[in-house]
């Protein structure tokens, strides 16, 4: 399994890839045969993938105790789809008219390491909030830190906006920034913003970010989300060939709206933070 692990690292996508290290037996020792990988990865069960995910847990906690630790935890979690090119088990349809699998995975965002993931079938729903929540577990379990020691935030598009993602965000004791879909709420809000309440967004740098402005709808949005979470929204100058609504096109602007339970007073750090959300990227 360490070698496999290292093909993967090294760039390899399918078994046979574990040739690269059969021929470096100065560096690697003894590798197995592909007739061996085989077997192996047929044999784990899910209790053997308990304990792979317990010694990966394990290493991790070695290396932060080393000082391999983040400054900051950002957990993303993402849906992406995976195309099989033949009918594997639970390869199904998907909702782009593809045919494959539509996993979850979560991903540390200051080293991009994945935590954890779930593969599901292609006609999984992306508003699964119980996968969401299945997925943040694993990730956390990953973690030498619990969220009761230290402020850790998780980020997800508009597929975790669900109630019950957002409350088992808060009962985990993790803040959350929540793509948030522009529906007539969030219009209607939009129509009570006055001109002069939209700031600048920033750079990472500390620099104004150019034809982009940032406006807090808290107040002016009827949300249903508790007293904890705010409601932030961006607006930018479209960029050529951009997709964009009949509000937007409207407006004029390209908008975009997320809902947090941070505390910081600074709306352009919050949605800074936000941009930075990682896209998933599985390893195949």
């Amino acid at each position: 399994m360490a070698h496999l692990a290292v093909t993967l690292a090294d760039g390899g996508d399918c078994l046979a890839d574990i040739a690269g290290l059969r021929q470096q037996p100065e560096l690697f020792g003894r590798v197995g045969s592909d007739p061996t990988v085989w077997r192996v990865l047929d044999s784990i069960h899910s209790l053997g993938l308990r304990n792979i995910a317990a010694a990966r847990a394990a290493a991790r906690a070695r290396a932060w105790a080393t000082g391999a630790a983040p400054d900051e935890i950002v957990i993303d979690l993402d849906g992406t789809l995976l195309d099989a090119h033949s009918e594997k088990q639970d390869a199904t349809a998907t909702y782009k008219r593809g045919f494959g699998f539509y996993p979850i995975l979560a991903y540390l965002d200051a080293t991009g390491e994945g935590l954890a993931e779930i593969l599901r079938p292609g006609r999984a729903g992306s508003n699964n909030a119980a996968d969401h929540l299945t997925v943040l577990d694993a990730a956390l379990a990953q973690l030498p830190i619990a969220p009761a020691d230290t402020e850790m935030l998780v980020r997800t598009d508009s597929a975790g906006a669900t109630h019950d993602f957002i409350d088992g965000c808060i009962e985990r004791r993790v803040r959350f920034s929540v793509g948030l879909p522009i529906d007539a709420a969030v219009r209607d809000a939009f129509m009570l913003v006055q001109e002069e309440d939209w700031t600048p967004a920033g750079e990472s740098d500390g620099s104004r970010r150019d034809g982009a402005w940032l406006v807090e709808l808290t107040d002016l949005h009827e949300h249903r989300w508790g007293e904890q979470v705010r409601v932030i929204a961006r607006r930018e100058r479209p960029h050529p060939g951009a997709q964009l609504t009949l509000f937007d096109t409207a407006e004029g602007f390209r908008h975009q709206v997320f809902i947090t339970n941070q505390t910081d007073t600074d709306i352009a750090t919050l949605e800074l933070r936000r941009q930075r959300h990682r896209s998933a990227q599985p390893a195949v």
